[in-house]
């Protein structure tokens, strides 16, 4: 039997710009003020983790995800911080630890960094890197930040960026910071994660939870054929939370859709129907509902994937501040604790 009791419970918000009752959008000051108001009532209620996401595009206000991340911080005595993600492609690795390590010391060791390659990509042309070498640089990156993390002095050379000579960065941490890298279905990126010897986040956004499964499966493979030690995977999924589940459903479901149709306008693909809302919301990757609900579903795709950590991302368009408030309530004051009751038993 797994051994669940170490298991954490987080939330993720990518600072999503939200309407008033009258249907006008918040400025970002105020939604950004917003963000911080809920990660400290998460704290409050015994939420384990707060994931700030980073975007560079009209309908998220957090860019800078470090900073808000330390306004938290300071109002906060518990909650552990961290990204969803840090797009380290478009960044540099030697800022993100310098940022990160200063996180880390004004939260007394809260902070975390969970690195992904980003699904959009309008930090690219931002900061001036080419698309064509998303991969490459994402690759090289990571293997300079992995060094960096050591927090020794650094020799390193790569093909995109100046090579580094025994150089010592600063400020040190007091015992190193937590980096988790996000995956969203590649194998290689699985195996990837066990070569530099960091977490699993698994970005599952869509379908049955328990298709993952064989990515847990590959990552604990990889952990022991590369002489890894055990490392913790932790799943990042979409959800909300109301007094019930139909309350739920009709005030996530119009800030859902509209969000999926102007990313599908983005991509291609056609717009969202309440069907496949609802297929997501009764047996895919949308937990949605009533605490029971809600706390139902995430012990059993704790169960199925043996993970070690359930982060949900609980804002969606432009679902109102005063929902998103009450659900992080809910979440912290009864799921949490209804979880670790399901999987005790």
């Amino acid at each position: 039997m797994t051994d669940h009791s170490t298991l954490e419970l987080g939330l993720d918000t990518f600072g999503d710009v939200t309407h008033d009752a009258d249907g006008n959008r918040i400025p970002y000051p105020e939604v950004i003020r917003n963000v911080v108001e809920q990660a400290v009532a998460a704290d409050r209620l015994g939420v384990d983790f707060i994931g700030i996401g980073e975007h560079h595009r009209d309908d998220f206000a957090v860019s800078a995800p470090e900073i808000v991340l330390a306004a938290i911080a300071g109002q906060t005595e518990r909650i552990k911080l961290g990204t969803a993600v840090t797009v380290l492609s478009s960044d540099d690795p030697v800022r993100v630890f310098e940022r990160f390590a200063t996180l880390d010391a004004v939260s007394a060791g809260r902070a975390e960094i969970i690195l992904g390659r980003g699904s959009f990509t309008e930090s690219f042309p931002l900061f001036g890197y080419p698309l064509a070498q998303y991969e490459e640089l994402f690759e090289e990156k990571l293997d300079l930040l992995a060094r960096l993390l050591e927090e020794g002095p650094v020799t390193w050379e790569g093909r995109l960026r100046a090579p580094l000579k025994d150089q010592e960065v600063y400020p040190k941490t007091a015992g190193g910071i937590r980096t988790w890298i996000g995956v969203g279905g590649s194998p290689e990126s699985v195996v990837r994660a066990a070569r530099y010897g960091m977490p699993l986040m698994l970005a599952i956004i869509g379908g049955d939870p328990a298709r993952f499964k064989p990515y847990v499966d590959l990552y604990e493979r990889a952990l022991g054929q590369l002489e890894q030690p055990k490392l913790p995977v932790g799943v990042h999924s979409p959800g909300f939370v109301a007094d019930s589940d139909e309350a739920a459903r009709e005030l996530l479901w119009p800030g859902w859709k509209l969000m999926h149709d102007r990313i599908g306008g983005e991509r291609g693909w056609g717009p969202a129907s309440r069907d496949q809302f609802e297929g997501e919301a009764d047996a895919g990757s949308l937990y949605v509902g009533s605490p029971e609900t809600v706390a139902q579903r995430i012990a059993s795709t704790v169960r199925t994937l043996g993970v070690d950590r359930f982060d949900m991302k609980y804002s969606s368009g432009p679902l109102a501040h005063e929902h998103l408030l009450h659900g992080v309530e809910l979440y912290g004051g009864v799921v949490v604790p209804r979880v670790r009751e399901l999987l005790a038993g």
